[in-house]
């Protein structure tokens, strides 16, 4: 459910999920979640994710912090690739350019980390890194900006990094999203761009708005 509103000083968008993760939810899979986040001028500025099932609940708002059940989050200071724990998504697409692709990245990334891990939500995958349960998540033609607003936010307030897989700009409206805590993103970028792509994912966009911590670099 997507409801815009429009302000003066550019437009606020309110983008919930109302359950991220539903082939979990089938399964009767734990990692399920309600996502909702708030972007102005495509930014997120404020996250809420919820998982009913474990009790918990992720938040964040600009400037203010994320927090887990009230308690403050912060990433993990993972700087070692042989360290890291990466999540991931297999996705629904299932032509053979696409596996292709998808399993060649994971290939040449667990070749260098520690293990991978596929929860099966992208915004518990998110928030997965904003508590430091996991180091680093991308994924590649998930649903949509919905799937990510929330958990990007509260990714942010934890002090980890957004960026585009490829390792340009991240863009909310690009279905795609490296999220890494404030060490791992430029390392994980540079491998994820040297492996095979497929020409029917998602590919970079140039509309990218650069988050908060690709401000503050500039």
């Amino acid at each position: 459910m997507l409801i815009f509103q429009h302000h003066c000083a550019g437009i606020t968008l309110l983008q919930v999920d109302p359950l991220d993760g539903t082939t979990n939810f089938v399964h009767g899979y734990p990692f399920i979640c309600v996502s909702i986040g708030l972007t102005v001028n495509r930014l997120p500025v404020v996250g809420v994710v919820y998982n009913p099932v474990l009790g918990e609940m992720f938040t964040a708002a600009q400037g203010l912090g994320a927090y887990l059940n009230a308690k403050p989050l912060k990433a993990s200071d993972t700087a070692d690739l042989k360290a890291t724990l990466l999540a991931t998504e297999i996705g629904t697409s299932r032509s053979p350019e696409t596996v292709a692709a998808m399993f060649d990245r994971i290939q040449t990334l667990t070749g260098v980390m520690r293990s991978v891990r596929c929860s099966g939500s992208c915004a518990m995958n998110l928030v997965g890194v904003a508590c430091g349960r996991l180091d680093a998540f991308y994924e590649i033609g998930f649903g949509g900006c919905w799937d990510v607003a929330a958990g990007a936010c509260i990714l942010q307030e934890a002090g980890g990094m957004l960026l585009d897989p490829a390792g340009g700009p991240w863009d909310i409206m690009g279905r795609r999203v490296l999220g890494t805590n404030a060490h791992l993103g430029p390392l994980v970028a540079k491998l994820l761009a040297g492996c095979q792509t497929s020409s029917e994912e998602p590919q970079p966009t140039s509309g990218a708005v650069p988050n908060q911590q690709q401000q503050e670099h500039q």
